[in-house]
Formats: structure tokens, C-alpha cells, sequence
């Protein structure tokens, strides 16, 4: 084989589907973006802050990064793939998602060049976003083309559809950022990517694949999907990003309370009662636990900010949602699908049963960081953490993607 066929080759591969090419995209993301932010944490605590420091502070960078670049790729190869089979219509092809994948792995490359310090850091921001932005919005206007195409009759299609609409919002203003510094935009960008983008998918996923995967794997589990609970959640979720932006944190425990009773009520709902359960399915229920937990502690915090006006917990809130809810899922989810898609056995295995363990250390680590005294040295060690649980998980799943499927079949 000629060195112009091999790479032609994998490239192929790689291609056959966008399972294939978005997953190979974050995992390669997922690395490289904690590995920027661990050696900043990491400088910032003991070497005086000698890294690069980018034109944008880089606790925003580093939400911006994972909000609206690592994460998403993740959703978008997951969606692409199957917002056609939720309606029945056929697969899309590689001239519609190969754009999208070339835009956000070009954004992301091109973002981390500049908080690394490479060339003009301004103008490669700027490059970035305009490349995320235009992968972005080739992802959403496929996706939106088949829910018209299909008459809008699926939710959970419609759902995510809408929330990658917020995503777009959110990407337009961190574009005017870059152009005309304001930190109330940014603050609006940020919040955008948690309370409307990221957990409504990830919500809207879970929903509809949780109690399906259970009812694939366990004989004689009863599939439920309440969909008001999908309706009330949006609604919930808003009203929360509605208080954040208008900084009223003594009010968010009158939404986050619903929201812990909700998702611990189908935590339960879902729930098997009578058979175990095969690891590879425990996981998607242990990942989608945290949530009551996340909301929880966002509760704690507003309920003792209205009763005396303190601010305690910090970020621990939002970690327990990113790392905790967000990494626990990205882990389970990405890896019930890479099995199913590669024509491999439905089971969790070693390395994604490791990068399952350590991330739930890590979470517990990073929401305890914010009531130790050196709050930063732990950050570190959980970026660290972070690290070395998915490093062993990306190398297995990007040998995958790179590789035929198991059973001789196409995709």
C-alpha cells in the first residue's frame, strides 16, 4: 500500500459515518482541551502563572471550549446519526456532515493554538469561532431539514433542534465578544451553553435512550417516557437561566427544587426493579443521577444566599453538572454507541469501566475543591484526574474509529 492510499484509506473510515467522524473529533478534543487547562491550573498554582495567558480570561475560555467545541462534537455525531432513524428517513450522507465535522475540529484547533500562545491569540480566536460557528450551523441546518422534511411529529428531535438553536445564539455572541470586549456578553454566552444548550440535549437524550436502552437489554422492562417531563423541564430550565442572567440567586431554589423532585422521581421511574442490570446500562443510571444532585446543590446554594446572603459552594454546583453529570454520561453514552456502531458486544469493558470510576473521583474532587483552602491545587488535581481517565478511553475508542467495523458491515 502506497503512503497516499493509507491516509485515503483512513479517511474513508473514518468518514463511513458521523458517529465515526464527530466521536473522533471530541475524543480528540476532550484530551487536548484539559490538557490545556491542566497545565494552566498547574502553572497558575506552582510555577507563577508562567503559561501563555489568552486575550479571554481562561475560566471563560476554558467554559467556551468545553461548551461550545468538545461537548458538542460528541452531540453532534450522536444526532446526525440519529435524528434519521427517530424519523424514519434515510441516513444522511458524507457531504452533509464531513462540513460540519472540518468546522468544529478547525475551531477547536484553532482555539487552543491561540490560548496556547501561537501567533496573534486575537485573530485566531476570531478564526475559531467563525470556523465552530459555521460547523455549528451546517449541523443545525441538516438536522432542521430533516425535522421539517419529516413534519416536526418527533420531540425529542424537536427538542434538541431548539436547543441547538440557543447554541447558535450563544456562538454569535462570543463572536461579538472577540470584537467589542463585554463581560456581561460573555457571562451571557456561558450560561447559554450550560442552562440551554448542553443539559437540555443531554436531558432530551436521556429521556428517549434510557428507558429504551433498558428495555433492549432487560426481558420485560416496561419503556416509560413521561413527555410532559420533557416540556417541564425546558420550561424549569429556562426559568433558571432567566434568574442566573438577572443575578436573582435567591429565587433558584424555587425552580431547583421542582427540578431535583423530577429527575430523582425518573431516576426512580426508570429504574429496574427486578433483574440486574448489565454494566454498560448501570452506568447510563449512575451518570443520570447526578442530576437530582447537581440541582440539589445549586438549591442549597441559592436557599442559603436568600436566608442570609452568603454565597457558599462556589462553582461546585456547575461541576457536579459538567463533570459529574455531563463526563459521566459522555463516557456511557459515547461508549453504548461506539460498541452498538462498531459491531462490537454491548459491554462496558475495562477501560470505559476505569474512565467511568475515575471520573466520578474526579467529580467528587472538583465539588469538594471549592471548601478546601487551596481551592486551585485541587482544581489542578482534578484537571489531572480528568486526564487520566479519559487518555486510556480515547486511545481504545479512536483505534475503533480508525478501524473497519468488527463485523464486516458497512458505517
Amino acid at each position: 500500500m502506497s503512503t497516499v492510499a493509507l491516509p485515503a484509506s483512513t479517511l474513508r473510515i473514518i468518514a463511513a459515518a458521523p458517529h465515526r467522524l464527530m466521536f473522533f473529533i471530541g475524543a480528540t478534543n476532550v484530551l487536548l482541551a484539559m490538557l490545556w487547562w491542566a497545565w494552566w491550573l498547574i502553572s497558575a498554582r506552582w510555577l507563577g502563572g508562567t503559561s501563555a495567558q489568552p486575550p479571554v480570561p481562561p475560566g471563560w475560555m476554558h467554559a467556551v471550549i468545553m461548551q461550545y467545541q468538545v461537548l458538542p462534537a460528541f452531540m453532534f455525531g450522536f444526532l446526525l446519526t440519529v435524528f434519521p432513524r427517530w424519523m424514519s428517513l434515510p441516513p444522511l450522507q458524507r457531504s452533509h456532515y464531513v462540513p460540519v465535522g472540518v468546522g468544529m475540529f478547525g475551531g477547536q484547533l484553532v482555539t487552543l493554538a491561540a490560548v496556547a500562545g501561537f501567533a496573534d491569540p486575537t485573530l485566531l480566536l476570531k478564526i475559531g469561532a467563525v470556523l465552530t460557528t459555521a460547523g455549528w450551523f451546517m449541523g443545525t441546518l441538516w438536522l432542521v431539514r430533516l425535522l421539517n422534511q419529516e413534519g416536526g411529529r418527533t420531540w425529542h428531535a424537536v427538542s434538541c433542534a431548539f436547543a441547538l438553536g440557543f447554541g447558535l445564539l450563544g456562538l454569535v455572541l462570543y463572536s461579538l465578544y472577540l470584537y467589542h470586549p463585554d463581560a456581561r456578553v460573555m457571562f451571557v454566552t456561558i450560561k447559554l451553553g450550560t442552562l440551554a444548550v448542553l443539559l437540555p440535549i443531554y436531558f432530551t437524550v436521556c429521556h428517549r435512550m434510557i428507558p429504551f436502552f433498558a428495555s433492549a437489554a432487560l426481558r420485560g422492562y416496561q419503556l416509560v417516557r413521561p413527555m410532559w417531563t420533557l416540556a417541564l423541564f425546558w420550561a424549569l430550565a429556562l426559568i433558571h437561566l432567566w434568574l442566573e442572567l438577572r443575578h436573582a440567586y435567591a429565587w433558584l431554589w424555587m425552580v431547583d427544587a421542582p427540578l431535583v423532585a423530577m429527575t430523582a422521581w425518573l431516576t426512580w421511574l426508570w429504574w429496574p426493579r427486578r433483574t440486574a442490570m448489565p454494566a454498560l446500562l448501570r452506568v447510563l443510571f449512575l451518570g443520570f443521577a447526578w442530576l437530582p444532585i447537581s440541582f440539589g446543590l445549586y438549591a442549597i446554594q441559592s436557599l442559603k444566599f436568600a436566608a442570609s446572603t452568603e454565597f457558599i459552594l462556589g462553582r461546585a454546583p456547575a461541576h457536579a453538572l459538567f463533570i459529574g453529570f455531563f463526563g459521566s454520561l459522555l463516557v456511557a453514552m459515547v461508549t453504548r454507541v461506539t460498541q452498538g456502531h462498531s459491531g462490537r458486544p454491548l459491554v462496558l469493558g475495562r477501560v470505559a469501566a476505569f474512565a467511568f470510576i475515575v471520573v466520578q473521583i474526579v467529580a467528587v474532587t472538583r465539588v469538594i475543591a471549592e471548601l478546601l483552602p487551596d481551592a486551585l491545587a485541587v482544581q489542578a488535581l482534578a484537571a489531572i484526574g480528568w486526564l487520566v481517565a479519559f487518555a486510556p478511553w480515547v486511545l481504545r475508542s479512536s483505534w475503533i474509529y480508525l478501524t473497519p467495523r468488527a463485523d464486516g458491515a458497512a458505517g
